[in-house]
């Protein structure tokens, strides 16, 4: 839920697609889905508030193109899927399930409170569903199989990755991705390394 809707899924590290093994999928879209139907959209300097609103009316309207167009590609909407009417730019928690491979939500970034579920059937289906995006900043995996963590560690095209965990920002770690997520790292002794200049110097051998 965290690297879902934490500020309300504007976040450049939220997670965009869930990719959930078949054998669990219905079970993971039931809960999840009565966890997001559980937070409570409003002002977020009132009490009790879990989803404010977004940034504008442009992310809005982002939010809303990118669901109508996966529900005409087949998906089905669990849960929310639409504007909040009204003074303020809200859109409502939205789960989002059977979404197909071309719908535009799968690979281009929300940025707004809307959870999509594709599923996968083998270590190496979830791999290639993963990995089918220009953009690689993190990714996160759930498994109980240690083993299975770190292969996906080594084998997912991103710059940092949640294993077991939804929120791994630290500043004395170094930040950044890979593909079109960037160049370089900021924050850590990496971060470090991107301010300075390294200059390679020869000299004679004095015992030539």
């Amino acid at each position: 839920m965290a690297a879902k809707f934490r500020n309300i899924g504007q976040a450049c590290t939220a997670a965009n697609r869930f990719i959930v093994h078949e054998s669990v999928a219905d079970q993971f879209a039931r809960r999840v889905t009565e966890r997001v139907q559980g937070l409570t959209v409003g002002r977020g300097t009132d009490d009790g508030v879990n989803i404010g609103p977004l940034i504008d009316e442009r992310a809005v309207a982002k939010s809303e193109k990118l669901v109508k167009d996966a529900v005409s590609r087949g998906a089905t909407v669990l849960t929310g899927g639409n504007r909040i009417e009204g003074e303020g730019t809200y859109y409502e928690p939205t789960v989002v399930t059977g979404v197909a491979p071309d719908s535009e939500i799968l690979h281009e970034e929300i940025f707004g409170p809307v959870l999509s579920i594709v599923t996968f059937t083998d270590e190496d289906d979830a791999v290639r569903i993963a990995n089918d995006t220009e953009y690689g900043l993190i990714g996160y995996v759930y498994t109980t199989d240690l083993a299975r963590g770190q292969r996906m560690i080594e084998r997912l095209q991103t710059g940092m990755m949640g294993l077991n965990l939804g929120v791994i920002s630290n500043a004395a770690a170094p930040f950044g991705g890979v593909k079109q997520s960037g160049l370089g790292r900021e924050g850590g002794l990496e971060g470090i390394h991107e301010y300075l200049s390294t200059k390679y110097t020869l000299t004679p051998d004095p015992f030539a």
